[in-house]
């Protein structure tokens, strides 16, 4: 699957915090497509499908209809929170100094 870019580390680890599950919404305010624009619908599709996917096969459910459960998205996405939040403390260590 094609992956579009992060559009900020910050971003990613408030939308993790602040959701146990993500809509359009959230996704289109996580990423942004390679070329810098916003999420196509069948992008948005392709991405939720895949964490659909893998729900299906652990047997979880999901409370709202259109959405995704977060910490399942992340581990399907190849994002890892521990590491947004190292780098986040690196990147604010780096603008203190």
């Amino acid at each position: 699957m094609h992956k579009p870019k992060l559009r900020s580390v910050e971003g990613a680890i408030r939308i993790y915090y602040e959701n146990l599950e993500l809509s359009n919404k959230e996704i289109r305010e996580l990423f942004v497509s390679r070329s810098g624009e916003n999420l196509s619908s069948a992008t948005l599709t392709k991405l939720k499908r895949a964490v659909l996917d893998e729900a299906t096969k652990r047997g979880m459910l999901m409370w709202e209809k259109g959405c995704v459960n977060t910490e399942l998205a992340y581990e399907v996405w190849g994002l890892d929170i521990k590491n947004l939040e190292y780098r986040m403390s690196r990147l604010k260590k780096m603008q203190a100094g």
